[in-house]
């Protein structure tokens, strides 16, 4: 392990024309035909570095989390970049995820000069860096699955020199698909609800550990409660359209969104991860509470970040489309991201040079877990530096 550098923060801020149809966000973000970025940069005091390593996040800020740091402190330049839907994720637009970012790694080769940078997906933004990358390399998206034009195509995005997937799931809507609460019967009343799919009711006659029937019938009855809701929204956005008015999008509330059974019966894709508890804490309290997937949304948001059928930030889809070096970290004890998602992506990428690794006992942030914390780092470490990416 290096010696610790004192590391410096700098704040960044990007600005690039967009002109949108409507205001998705409250305050300064894309309504004046701009949209403004923050990210924070962190580099070892009196240490340069060719290689930027860029940490994004969809919804999310991550400098305030342990791994980005830790990178940092072993001599690594980090950029930290949040996108226009940092910190609210209810109108989020993938496509539009994938422009902010692009504008980042832009203005780390064109105008900080670093020669290369390396995309690291931790969380929610494994599935974006992968995602990305594909259409770095292979430009396709000219609309949005509601229909509106975003020219993702045409945005010259800069792909990757390598990519590293670290304690992540396939996207957001796989991540829903498996969790999504499937005895919810009536989408504006949670408390109509099919017994027997209620996991958190003492009254269920199925409780862990499940049977491989009983498994298979929940997770059929989720994937057609997501289809449910997708098909509403394609609707209802239609029906606003042939309106001709003012009136183009609507929010709306997804009921009961963390129910995946493997919190509560832990030989389900078994692994080291906590029996009775998730990421966000109690998994019932957290399937009714505010913090929970997909809570608020709209019509367009759902299409393009949640709905597994439609979603451009689909992982699985794009690893199959890279060819730069991917890493895939497993935490052989997260309890967010699914046992079973960095084993099928690695698998699916098509990235001739690809490297799996488990860190075993780690947890999704590893909290009071600074030795795997250490070794975590090392590990992305030593393999950016076999490659020529990072200096010794």
């Amino acid at each position: 392990m290096n010696a610790a550098f004192n590391v410096e923060t700098e704040w960044v801020h990007l600005q690039y024309e967009e002109r949108a149809a409507f205001t998705e966000t409250y305050g300064f973000s894309g309504n004046q035909g701009a949209v403004n970025l923050e990210g924070i940069r962190l580099r070892p005091a009196g240490h340069e570095s060719e290689t930027l390593m860029v940490f994004m996040h969809p919804a999310s800020t991550l400098q305030l989390l342990p791994v980005p740091r830790a990178m940092a402190a072993t001599g690594a330049h980090v950029l930290c970049a949040g996108s226009r839907y940092q910190r609210n994720d209810t109108a989020l637009i993938m496509e539009k995820v994938f422009l902010d970012l692009g504008a980042y790694i832009r203005h780390a080769k064109e105008v900080w000069g670093y020669r290369k940078v390396v995309l690291v997906g931790w969380s929610g933004g494994g599935a974006l860096a992968v995602s990305y990358q594909a259409e770095a390399q292979a430009p396709s998206i000219t609309h949005t699955p509601a229909g509106d034009p975003v020219n993702v195509k045409g945005a010259g995005l800069i792909p990757a020199d390598a990519v590293v997937y670290q304690a992540a799931h396939l996207s957001r809507a796989h991540l829903l698909a498996e969790a999504i609460d499937p005895s919810v019967t009536d989408e504006l009343n949670p408390d109509s609800r099919d017994l027997e799919l209620d996991i958190y009711d003492p009254r269920n006659p199925h409780q862990p550990p499940y049977s491989p029937a009983y498994i298979e019938r929940y997770r059929a009855a989720q994937l057609a409660r997501m289809r449910r809701i997708t098909a509403w929204a394609k609707q209802t956005l239609a029906e606003l359209k042939a309106r001709g008015t003012g009136e183009i999008e609507r929010p709306f509330i997804v009921h009961r969104t963390l129910a995946d059974p493997r919190f509560l019966d832990p030989t389900l894709d078994l692994n080291d991860r906590k029996p009775h508890w998730c990421y966000m804490g109690n998994p019932e309290t957290v399937n009714t509470g505010p913090v929970g997937l997909a809570r608020f949304t709209t019509l367009r948001s759902w299409l393009s970040q949640w709905s597994l059928d439609d979603s451009c930030g689909n992982g699985l889809e794009g690893a199959r489309r890279i060819s730069a070096p991917l890493l895939v970290i497993e935490n052989s004890a997260d309890d967010a991201a699914p046992q079973t998602h960095p084993k099928m992506l690695f698998e699916a990428a098509a990235s001739p040079d690809k490297t799996f690794r488990i860190i075993k006992g780690a947890t999704h942030y590893y909290a009071g877990q600074p030795e795997l914390l250490q070794e975590a780092t090392e590990l992305i470490r030593g393999w950016l530096q076999q490659r020529g990416m990072l200096a010794p």
